[in-house]
């Protein structure tokens, strides 16, 4: 072995790496479910605490959930969509609430 580095040879060709191509995660919606028990301030509050929504946004999607059962409180990757639904879930029961929030994939 030389203590010289090798020759490059260089034949004017310009390589560019291939960047690879990244898929964006698969979303999931994070639904509120309507129950005869827990009032619409509650909801709303979880809406503002949680979701960080505005109180208008917050009552609006209150009132869709009041009157057609359930409605979407957001969009996220699947950790964060099932992270959302836990801290519903505990402070709904540590409030005695029988609020109930599930998840489901995103089908757009």
């Amino acid at each position: 072995m030389s203590d010289f580095p090798e020759p490059i040879y260089d034949d004017g060709l310009a390589l560019e790496t291939a960047k690879p191509k990244l898929k964006k995660p698969p979303l999931y919606r994070v639904l509120l479910l309507n129950d005869d028990y827990t009032t619409m301030e509650f909801v709303i509050e979880v809406l503002t605490q949680i979701f960080h929504h505005s109180e208008e946004k917050a009552t609006q999607i209150m009132l869709h959930v009041h009157q057609k059962g359930a409605g979407v409180c957001g969009l996220y990757t699947r950790e964060i969509a099932e992270s959302k639904v836990e801290q519903v879930i505990q402070f709904a029961q540590s409030e005695k609430h029988p609020l109930q929030c599930k998840m489901e994939p995103d089908s757009e």
